[in-house]
């Protein structure tokens, strides 16, 4: 946003004017949505999700020093990291990295099956990332060896 000298107004570039259009109006019947954070929480970091098959959830879980908000439906676990934890990561297959927590069409979002104490929803991505390299037997990014 600029401030013109004249009048004080702001001026809303055209990016911005649709983006909040977008926010205003929300998703469409079908479309994506996000997953929220719960109502007490904060996420001052912004939000992102990772999402499994439902059947390595559970054998994720006790791998985790820290629990986040977890979502669940009957195909998939979804577990609420910061913004960027895609950052330099390759999450191992079958795991999908959600930006901005946006969970694909669906006919509804997925129930929260998980809060943690305290008011931030987050899992820390790395421990995540490790437990999920381990179950997939996925070498972590880090550890692969650099081709020339």
């Amino acid at each position: 946003m600029a401030v013109t000298p004249l009048s004080g107004a702001r001026v809303l570039g055209l990016d911005t004017l649709v983006r909040l259009q977008r926010e205003l109006r929300g998703p469409g019947p079908d479309g994506p949505r996000r997953l929220p954070v719960p109502d007490g929480m904060t996420a001052p970091l912004g939000c992102d999700a990772v999402a499994v098959p439902a059947r390595f959830g559970p054998l994720v879980m006790p791998r985790l020093p820290r629990v986040g908000c977890v979502y669940a439906d009957q195909a998939h676990w979804w577990w609420i990291v910061p913004s960027d934890s895609d950052y330099a990561l390759d999450w191992p297959a079958p795991a999908h990295y959600a930006a901005g927590a946006v969970v694909p069409e669906a006919p509804r979002l997925p129930g929260l099956i998980h809060r943690p104490d305290g008011t931030v929803p987050y899992t820390p991505p790395i421990p995540l990332y490790l437990a999920l390299c381990r179950l997939t037997g996925t070498t972590p990014a880090w550890s692969r060896p650099v081709s020339a």
